[in-house]
């Protein structure tokens, strides 16, 4: 649904990984672009515990490859979590990145950093996933 107030999107991602990250920034650019909206808030949310939503640099992919080694090292599958699917670690990762974020829009445009992209983070793939984007016009 789309009007010059906003629109309502869903992404559908098939994950290749157990933890990796993915770049839907420029998806999301032409959601914003479709919607007609000049200036404005867009959500973007993921209905998953064991995923997240997260803004940083996307210009470096070794940036990407640190924060998934970062988590692996201080999140380790452990046999003493309690959870009976085994995993907790991706239930913490979610909790800790979260699952949504919120961009102003200005001039039709996202209002992010020189550096910075949005990404969907896979927890506990491989997996088919939704993010939904919500756009909301002034």
């Amino acid at each position: 649904m789309e009007s010059k107030h906003g629109s309502f999107k869903t992404i559908h991602l098939r994950t290749e990984k157990h933890i990796d990250f993915y770049d839907i920034t420029s998806e999301i650019e032409s959601q914003v672009s479709d919607s007609g909206v000049r200036d404005g808030i867009l959500l973007v949310f993921t209905p998953h515990t064991t995923a997240g939503i997260t803004i940083n640099e996307n210009a470096d992919p070794s940036v990407r490859s640190d924060i998934r080694e970062f988590i692996s090292r201080n999140i380790p599958h452990q046999s003493y979590f309690k959870h009976l699917e085994g995993n907790s670690p991706s239930h913490i990762m979610s909790s800790l990145f979260s699952v949504s974020e919120t961009i102003i829009i200005q001039d039709g445009q996202l209002v992010l950093g020189t550096w910075q992209g949005i990404f969907f983070c896979e927890f506990d793939g491989p997996r088919n996933r939704k993010v939904y984007v919500k756009i909301i016009g002034d």
